[in-house]
C-alpha cells in the first residue's frame, strides 16, 4: 500500500507526524488526536436511509422528511460525519493534485472508527463510485477509489475497483437544485456484469452524499449488473 511505504520511510527518518497538521501522532494512526476527534465527532442523530441530521422525535423507519419522499436504489447510508469543520476541509484538501494518499489514510481512520456499523451491513464487496476518465487525468487519482482501499483493507473485504463506470462526464453538482441534480446523474454509470458479483451484497464508497442521487444512480448499475443489495457509506452528508 502505497500509503503505508511512505509512512514506513518516514517513521525512519523523522518522529511520526500527522498526516494533515504538524502535530505529532502516538506512532499507530496516521492523525495525530486533535484531528481524529475532530473528524470522527458526529453528534447528530441521523437518518439511515439518507445519512441527514434528523432531531430526537424525527419517525424515521421510512426515511426522514428530507428523503422520504425520493427512491433511492439503495437500502442504507452510513457517514462519518456532517459537511463542515476540518472534514469538510480535508475532503476539499484531497481532491486537490496530491489527495491520494491523504484520501487513503481518510477510509483506514473512518473504517477504524466504524467499523462494527460497516460490518454488520454483511457485505461481500467494497466497489468506489467511479470519476469519468477526464476529470481522473485532470486529477491524477480517484479520491474515492483511494478511500475504498483504505477501507477494503482494514474490514479485509475484496475491493472491484474497476466495476463501475461513469459513461459521461457531467457539469458539477455544487450549483444545482435537487431536481436538477437528479435528471444530471439519471442514467450516468454503468456496471459490468460479473459471475463473481452475482447475488452479492455491495458495500459502495462516496465522499460526500447530498441529496443521493450520484449513489443511487450508481446503486442501480450496481444492481443491474446483478448486485442485490447496494448500502452506502459516505465521508460526509452534505
Amino acid at each position: 500500500m502505497l500509503v503505508q511505504f511512505f509512512r514506513g520511510v518516514q517513521e525512519l527518518v523523522f518522529p511520526p507526524v500527522c498526516v494533515y497538521c504538524p502535530a505529532f501522532t502516538n506512532g499507530r494512526d496516521y492523525f495525530c488526536d486533535s484531528c481524529i476527534g475532530a473528524l470522527t465527532a458526529d453528534t447528530h442523530l441521523t437518518c439511515p436511509r439518507c445519512s441527514s441530521n434528523v432531531g430526537i422525535a424525527c419517525i424515521v423507519e421510512t426515511g426522514c422528511p428530507r428523503c422520504r419522499g425520493d427512491r433511492f436504489r439503495f437500502e442504507q447510508v452510513i457517514r462519518l460525519g456532517p459537511y463542515e469543520g476540518l472534514l469538510q476541509e480535508v475532503i476539499l484538501t484531497m481532491k486537490g493534485r496530491n489527495g491520494e494518499s491523504l484520501a487513503e489514510c481518510m477510509g483506514i481512520l473512518w473504517a477504524r472508527h466504524a467499523e462494527t456499523r460497516l460490518r454488520e451491513l454483511g457485505v461481500d464487496m467494497v466497489v468506489p463510485v467511479a470519476l469519468h476518465l477526464r476529470r481522473t487525468w485532470q486529477r491524477g487519482f480517484n479520491q474515492c477509489r483511494a478511500l475504498a482501499e483504505g477501507i477494503a483493507g482494514r474490514l479485509q473485504i475484496p475491493l472491484v475497483a474497476n466495476w463501475l463506470k461513469r459513461s459521461r462526464a457531467t457539469p458539477d453538482q455544487t450549483s444545482l437544485t435537487a431536481a436538477e441534480r437528479r435528471t444530471n446523474m439519471r442514467g450516468v454509470f454503468r456496471a459490468h456484469p460479473l459471475k463473481a458479483a452475482a447475488g452479492k451484497s455491495i458495500l459502495l464508497i462516496d465522499d460526500v452524499l447530498t441529496t443521493g442521487s450520484t449513489a443511487s444512480d450508481a446503486a442501480r448499475a450496481l444492481r443491474e449488473a446483478g448486485a442485490t443489495r447496494v448500502c452506502v457509506a459516505v465521508l460526509a452528508h452534505r
